[in-house]
């Protein structure tokens, strides 16, 4: 696991200060404190800080083919990386690492671009072809490891694992995209490929971008296919479905350092744990936080499963006080990140940072196998829509307008939602902000007449029948790959520690896809063959235990611990003069919220992250800073 980084002369020369990029690398330290390596060729440069997980002692990047044409910097890990070699020496190539990364470099001689449709596991790619004088970016499925790339005015392509890299290059120019800063308030997250700045651009997952003589392209290498449907009966299915779980977590337990898993209490991560447990001689080490607020506590869950697997588990409890640490996290974020669960991500990547240097988590469960509520309460919408002959909404409206407070509030939201077209009737009850919201907090120049803009084509792929496996489909390509996947890369790195995520293996997903859809939502209640699975592994507390999610009790700590910060954030002159607000409402909605008759929790969080953000990377003498080099960074650092 690391971080990377280069500059590539698009005319197919480069001519840039040498230092450039090590003050590159030097801002990702955080990803892989063990290792740097750079490569400075005449058409491009290339870095990596790195995080040394397999392969300690030869695996130094960047790596080259067998005649020194083609290297590599790579972020990530390839489970399949032992077959890959056999399959590479078998046709004549030579290894001299026995990292994964030289796998990629010779697989790219063998297969050219195709390499990436081969490889198990995470990634981000950068290859320098210097026969061919050419740049290949890519990124694995999903998107668990990022990418950021730009084209400056001198023809100069940077990319990075992380946007805060590419303020260090000359003619860097950071303009804040108004496009971008709206879908932040809507979603909570920038939607890839927009970043938050003109010009700068996210590699989408599953993508590959090829630059030479002077162009660059981006192709898409790989998609979920939702049919056809597997025939097999429910017992088989399950059995299948084991297996491959099994499988999946087998492939990550591969590691020269120690490791373990976090363990939230809930289905998915429980699950990954006892599959861990089947699969090692030693104690799985276990990692969990809680609350003292009851309701978002599942420390008791994760001691009962825990004890049944016979984890060595640790535990933290969090507390108010622990927001302060807001202002360290955006530096990890780059950009505003609105999802609270932010925090205690960080919180419990730090502590099992104090034990190991590489954990396996349980995100992705609720995309693979719906297990979002939000998935039964749309299947629910649209069976009333379906069946009230168009009374719905007027009956909905009339109750709403009788009902007290929020309660009132929610029966006006579903009656609005069921007038809009798919997918906007479910993205609406996604989004953390409305029209409305968003017309009561934002200045006119970043608000925008179409809200769901920038990922309604998500969820209309017009070869997935089922409107309901639309929107896991769109679910994965946006709020798993640009809120979850970019909450757990950043937080675990901003700690040195690697994360691999089983559930998200792509043969799984390839897997569950095919699922029939009753499989996974069942009369309301998700998960259904995942449970079946898990019956075999957990105790029945765990099974029977209502969802919670990863969430903090954010609407108490903003009228309670946070409430001095937000005042005095609001009562700022900078935060006045910066253009993004509307004063009037967001003081509106700040004041009901405070007295506890109106719940603005996320609108005020999300404003709250979004200023902490604009502070720290904003608000500076020199918006472009050049190059700040280490003492020896002009040394040259053997690739």
């Amino acid at each position: 696991m690391c971080g990377i980084a280069g500059l590539y002369g698009l005319g197919g020369h480069l001519d840039a200060d040498p230092g450039i990029i090590d003050a590159m690398c030097e801002r990702i330290v955080h990803r892989g404190p063990d290792d740097r390596g750079v490569l400075r060729h005449r058409i491009g440069h290339i870095g990596m800080q790195r995080l040394s997980i397999i392969d300690i002692a030869t695996g130094h990047q960047p790596i080259h083919n067998e005649d020194r044409t083609v290297w590599i910097v790579f972020n990530g890990e390839i489970y399949n990386f032992g077959d890959l070699r056999h399959e590479l020496e078998a046709a004549g190539h030579v290894f001299y690492t026995h990292t994964d990364t030289e796998c990629i470099v010779h697989g790219y001689e063998q297969w050219g671009e195709a390499v990436f449709e081969r490889l198990r596991g995470m990634f981000g790619v950068a290859l320098l072809d210097t026969n061919q004088r050419k740049l290949v970016l890519a990124r694995d499925r999903l998107g668990k490891k990022p990418l950021y790339y730009t084209t400056l005015a001198d023809g100069t392509l940077a990319f990075s694992s992380e946007l805060k890299c590419l303020s260090v290059v000359p003619g860097f120019r950071a303009q804040v995209n108004a496009q971008a800063t709206h879908d932040y308030f809507t979603f909570g997250y920038v939607p890839a490929p927009a970043s938050i700045y003109d010009g700068v651009y996210k590699l989408p997952p599953a993508h590959v971008l090829v630059a030479q003589g002077g162009q660059t392209r981006v192709h898409r290498y790989w998609q979920p296919q939702f049919a056809p449907k597997w025939t097999d009966d429910e017992a088989t299915l399950r059995d299948r479905l084991l297996h491959e779980l099994e499988d999946a977590v087998r492939v990550r337990l591969v590691s020269d350092v120690p490791f373990g898993a976090f363990l939230s209490g809930g289905l998915d991560s429980s699950v990954v744990a006892a599959l861990m447990a089947r699969n090692m001689r030693q104690p799985v080490k276990t990692f969990s936080i809680g609350f003292r607020e009851e309701q978002f506590n599942e420390l008791p869950a994760a001691r009962a499963v825990a004890a049944h697997i016979g984890a060595e588990h640790t535990e933290l409890i969090v507390e108010p006080q622990a927001v302060a640490s807001l202002d360290d996290l955006v530096w990890f974020f780059d950009e505003p990140f609105g999802d609270s669960s932010a925090i205690p991500t960080h919180l419990v990547s730090r502590l099992a940072a104090g034990h190991v240097k590489m954990v396996l988590s349980g995100d992705g469960g609720d995309e693979l196998f719906a297990g979002y509520e939000r998935y039964a309460k749309y299947q629910r919408l649209a069976k009333l829509r379906r069946t009230s002959l168009g009374l719905a909404v007027p009956m909905l409206r009339a109750s709403s307008a009788l009902a007290p407070g929020g309660q009132g509030q929610r029966l006006s939201r579903i009656a609005d939602r069921m007038t809009l077209p798919f997918p906007d009737d479910y993205i609406s009850g996604v989004a953390l902000a409305t029209r409305d919201d968003l017309e009561t907090i934002l200045a006119p120049d970043f608000r925008r007449a179409d809200p769901y803009a920038s990922i309604r084509g998500h969820f209309m792929r017009a070869t997935i029948a089922d409107p309901m496996e639309q929107i896991l489909d769109g679910d994965m390509a946006s709020y798993l790959s640009d809120d979850i996947l970019v909450k757990v890369d950043r937080m675990t790195m901003a700690n040195s520690l690697e994360a691999r995520a089983p559930l998200l293996d792509h043969r799984l997903l390839e897997f569950a896809a095919r699922l029939p859809f009753d499989l996974k939502l069942r009369q309301g209640k998700g998960k259904y063959l995942l449970r079946r699975v898990a019956e075999r592994l957990l105790p029945a507390s765990v099974l029977n235990k209502p969802k919670q999610g990863f969430a903090i009790p954010i609407a108490h700590w903003l009228r309670h611990d946070l409430r001095e910060r937000l005042c005095d954030m609001i009562a700022s002159r900078r935060f006045a003069e910066r253009g993004v607000f509307n004063m009037n409402g967001v003081r509106l909605c700040m004041d009901r919220h405070l007295a506890g008759s109106h719940d603005y929790s996320e609108l005020l969080w999300l404003t709250l992250t979004y200023e902490a953000w604009a502070q720290r990377f904003l608000d500076v003498p020199n918006r472009s800073p050049g190059v700040t080099l280490a003492p020896d960074a002009r040394q040259p650092i053997p690739a």
